[in-house]
């Protein structure tokens, strides 16, 4: 299967912030990372390129975990009309995306 672009909507959660944060900066290179309504979270928009929604996931929820253990991830990776849902490493579901 060929590399595909995704656009990712997602809230982090952390117990370290800064740490994340600045994590996060370096994982996102094409997209925005802002302070959340709450403490520790942060709103993730971007577009990444990967194999699929799982693999893209894993990979970045595991990049932050290697930073900070407790970190949480609410993530939905669209691609060809088509949205996952994923709370940490599980899909919590998957339907059609209207764009």
């Amino acid at each position: 299967m060929g590399k595909r672009r995704f656009r990712l909507s997602a809230k982090v959660s952390t117990d370290s912030p800064a740490k994340i944060g600045d994590a996060l900066k370096g994982l996102i290179v094409r997209g925005t990372v802002k302070v959340g309504g709450s403490p520790g979270e942060f709103v993730v928009e971007a577009e990444l390129d990967g194999d699929s929604a799982k693999e893209l996931n894993r990979s970045l929820l595991s990049a932050l975990r290697r930073v900070e253990k407790k970190t949480r991830l609410r993530a939905e990776w669209t691609s060809g009309g088509t949205t996952e849902r994923f709370f940490d490493y599980v899909l919590k579901g998957t339907r059609k995306s209207s764009g």
